[in-house]
């Protein structure tokens, strides 16, 4: 048995990628999609059939922006991975509004209601939303309606509290970024046991699971093999089309983490001025939370443009 197939036995394997031959390929339970994700798909020659259509929509004024076309094409994109998986597929929010909680769940509304036009229903949607204080707010807003949120670009505790307290879904604790701070200051982690976001995502699991959370830790931005397998037994775990490959090609044993036994105590509540103290005071927390953000709207306002052009 190869190494993702034994990791398969430990977490559930999720597809970060809207590559759809890498999902027919790999057999994932679940996938996710982020803006950059979808840019980078739409510049396939795959998808050109889906650009041309959204394209000439935005021309005939079946779109009143490109901002409407480029939600109408994740979801379009969603749809397609939707009929290739038998879980949840995530979509997300526009990151312009992350610090907006009323618009995100317009936003959040409109998704589902895309979906459920092509026939798929809200309990196989997630909606991907940035762990701000609005955007944790928004999740909580939705679940509370029936609609599954997953909140990512979550690099802290802080955070994962907030999100325990919204009783989201899913949170996506980062790993690779959190890695890529500390390399960048000169701290290089002497092995994957050492490795912060390894650790980060350790944490907020075993806190979770000591708690006895419900909400799904699904660990995210992996940059190597090893950073994914330090993490089996993981309730899930998003995965790149290269990293599934390497794993499926290894024939290494897997090795789940140990995991907290409950204590019976219930997580604290976090307000939000107890939240955004925390989140200022980690450094790495703020500024990749920040740094994220911005990246989304970056790549976001490039498929516009392609859209438009």
């Amino acid at each position: 048995m190869n190494t993702l197939d034994q990791l398969r036995e430990h977490s559930i394997v999720v597809a970060d990628t809207a590559d759809f031959h890498a999902i027919e390929l790999f057999k994932p339970i679940d996938a996710t999609t982020n803006p950059s994700l979808i840019l980078r798909q739409a510049q396939s020659p795959v998808t050109a059939g889906l650009i041309e259509k959204t394209h000439k929509g935005l021309d005939s004024g079946r779109f009143e922006s490109a901002a409407d076309a480029a939600l109408d094409l994740s979801v379009c994109f969603g749809v397609e991975i939707a009929n290739r998986i038998e879980g949840y597929v995530s979509t997300e929010v526009d990151a312009r509004l992350s610090f907006n909680t009323e618009r995100s769940i317009e936003q959040a509304h409109m998704i589902i209601e895309k979906y459920q036009e092509h026939g798929i229903g809200q309990d196989r949607i997630l909606i991907k939303l940035a762990s701000t204080w609005e955007g944790i707010q928004a999740a909580g807003a939705l679940e509370s309606e029936g609609i599954g949120c997953n909140l990512t670009l979550l690099f802290c505790e802080a955070q994962a509290v907030a999100a325990a307290n919204a009783g989201a879904t899913l949170i996506s604790p980062f790993v690779g970024r959190i890695y890529d701070w500390f390399v960048a200051r000169g701290d290089v982690p002497g092995s994957t046991e050492k490795d912060p976001g390894v650790l980060s995502v350790r944490n907020i699991l075993n806190l979770y699971k000591s708690h006895t959370v419900e909400t799904i830790v699904m660990g995210a931005s992996f940059r190597t093999a090893d950073q994914v397998l330090a993490l089996a037994g993981c309730d899930r775990l998003t995965i790149s089309p290269a990293l599934l490959e390497e794993l499926g090609s290894r024939d290494q044993s897997v090795t789940p983490i140990a995991i907290t036994e409950p204590t019976g105590q219930t997580i604290d509540t976090l307000t939000r001025d107890e939240f955004l103290l925390a989140l200022c005071a980690d450094h790495m927390a703020n500024e990749k939370l920040a740094d994220g953000i911005t990246r989304f709207i970056q790549d976001q306002e490039t498929l516009e443009t392609l859209l438009s052009g």
